[in-house]
């Protein structure tokens, strides 16, 4: 007996193939870069992972990305410290304080950030950020703590600290503006039996509002550190770019996986490191799987059996 073809047959199909579109570009993509990476996997082996020499001069060739996955994961981690805290305030600000004159204008400016091409962000940083960031933070500290593996090297500027700065400035969008959506999703109920038994407005944003919503706030946090990691031409700009760098000190210039990738790839000779930046986007996709695995397991298994929301 066959369906009838109706609209709503129709609808629930091309939502079916829209749905699944998504699986297949990453399928797609995973093929392309496993392919591409084939050849400098066939000849590195595990030392590709784990090597920290990345040498494309022909003849002795050697490549190994942990100096550039140790970038990637060092400037994400600046952002996130730096980020999140300032775009959870926005987004309390917002949603519980401000007043409607002032909430409106702040949404749209918060949102507006989003829409600034990451070029721009990478030419304020080179140009004006670096040199407040030198003079203001990173003498100040290397002069008195530089004792300090973490804050030793000569300040320049051009450095991871500076990286994980304009990082944390690019994913304020992306985590105040879901974090807002997921505080004003909280039901009023909960705040009205919050204010009934005595709560201040700081116990009940601290104990009630932020752990009824955390599952979406944590959420909110990993599309920030996936927009961090993928990030390139605003890093690239203000990294420093120096090869083989691991980042032993935050003032120390390096590089990213991106960086990397962006400043290699259309200029490499050989079919060996063009098999090499592909697999650099090889791991940099790996890395993006499982932040996001990882991320579903803390969401679905740990925060909601423990607290919080509850879907």
């Amino acid at each position: 007996m066959t369906k009838k073809l109706t609209g709503d047959n129709i609808f629930k199909v091309l939502a079916a193939v829209m749905a699944a579109s998504a699986a297949v570009i990453l399928i797609i993509n995973a093929y392309i870069l496993i392919t591409g990476s084939t050849l400098i996997l066939q000849q590195e082996g595990i030392n590709f992972l784990i090597g920290k020499n990345w040498n494309p001069v022909i003849g002795r060739e050697s490549f190994g990305v942990l100096p550039f996955v140790m970038g990637t994961l060092v400037t994400s981690s600046i952002a996130l410290l730096i980020g999140v805290p300032l775009s959870l305030g926005i987004a309390i600000f917002l949603v519980e304080m401000a007043p409607k004159a002032v909430k409106v204008p702040i949404s749209y400016l918060v949102e507006l950030l989003a829409a600034v091409p990451s070029v721009i962000f990478g030419l304020w940083g080179l140009f004006i950020l670096r040199f407040w960031v030198q003079n203001y933070v990173e003498t100040p500290l290397n002069t008195y703590l530089g004792w300090f593996p973490l804050f030793s090297g000569t300040p320049l500027g051009l450095d991871f600290f500076t990286a994980g700065i304009i990082l944390a400035i690019m994913i304020i969008p992306t985590v105040a503006s879901v974090s807002r959506e997921v505080l004003t999703a909280v039901p009023d109920s909960i705040r009205e039996g919050a204010y009934s038994i005595g709560a201040t407005k700081w116990e009940v944003i601290r104990h009630w509002v932020l752990s009824y919503g955390r599952s979406g706030i944590f959420g909110a946090v990993i599309l920030g550190l996936g927009r961090a990691v993928g990030e390139t031409m605003a890093v690239t700009m203000v990294i420093g770019n120096a090869p083989n760098a691991m980042p032993t000190s935050l003032f120390s210039p390096g590089q990213t996986l991106p960086s990397l990738i962006a400043n290699g790839f259309l200029e490499a000779p050989t079919p060996l490191e063009k098999s090499a930046y592909i697999g650099a986007g090889l791991v940099l996709l790996l890395i993006s799987l499982i932040i996001n695995i990882v991320a579903h397991v803390m969401v679905t298994r740990v925060l909601k059996v423990k607290g919080g929301a509850v879907e």
